[in-house]
């Protein structure tokens, strides 16, 4: 299992999802890669609504698709060995413990990015920041963040966009993408 896999399986996700109009947003480092960073990456992760997940469930579970956990949004694509990560909309990133942050709707709030949904890259900075702000095992969502601003140029504006909880977090990764490499 590698990145091709990975971005089969991204492929063949989506279709489906843009097929049943179950909507759905892509995060992770897939959606980084949308937003000018580029990353590798072995899994696909997602936003969803708990009904859509469960109707995709319903029907393609056993049919291309199982549960690595049950009853959760951990699948994983039979056909190209990939795990799918689905995180539920109205959930919180990191510790999943209650915060300003959630995971947005996709049905209100995606955007149609050139091959797949993603949300407004604000929204997913917010995401990332939250993240790797409460949950010390998520720190490479702030390395993401200092990388994206750096690859893509983000200014230092981008924080007004920016829900006020993780602004200040935002900044502060913002000036270290300013530190130039003297080698």
């Amino acid at each position: 299992m590698g990145y091709a896999e990975a971005e089969l399986a991204l492929y063949r996700l989506t279709a489906i999802l843009e097929a049943e109009g179950l909507p759905y947003a892509i995060i992770g480092a897939f959606a980084l890669n949308e937003y000018g960073h580029m990353r590798v990456t072995v899994d696909v992760d997602l936003v969803m609504r708990e009904e859509d997940l469960l109707e995709f469930k319903t029907r393609h579970i056993g049919k291309g698709y199982t549960e690595r956990v049950a009853g959760t949004g951990k699948l994983f694509d039979t056909e190209h060995g990939v795990n799918i990560d689905v995180l539920s909309t109205g959930r919180f990133p990191g510790d999943d413990k209650p915060k300003p942050i959630a995971f947005p709707d996709p049905a209100t709030v995606a955007l149609r990015g050139k091959r797949f949904a993603l949300l407004p890259m604000p929204r997913y900075i917010e995401l990332k920041l939250a993240s790797g702000m409460v949950a010390a095992h998520r720190g490479k969502d702030l390395v993401d963040v200092q990388e994206l601003i750096r690859s893509a140029g983000l200014a230092a504006s981008v924080a007004d966009e920016l829900h006020p909880w993780v602004r200040a977090k935002f900044l502060e990764l913002w000036q270290l993408a300013q530190a130039v490499d003297p080698f």
